[in-house]
């Protein structure tokens, strides 16, 4: 009896699983999904490039201002 009990719950998880994936390709969609996708990994690269430049432009604005 224990052993079906813990066989339907992982049946229910799996398919609650599902049912969030199936909702959010329903919410937004296939080209929704790709869009926000891609739009992260742009936002990202330029966090992460315009972050390791940031005090060089700082410090190079602040020197010239000061001149």
């Amino acid at each position: 009896m224990e052993n079906n009990k813990t066989v339907e719950d992982t049946h229910t998880a799996e398919e609650k699983k599902t049912s969030k994936w199936k909702s959010l390709v329903k919410k937004f969609g296939i080209g929704g999904i790709i869009f926000f996708t891609v739009k992260g990994i742009i936002t990202s690269t330029l966090i992460y490039f315009l972050g390791k430049n940031f005090w060089t432009v700082i410090s190079n604005y602040f020197s010239t201002l000061f001149e």
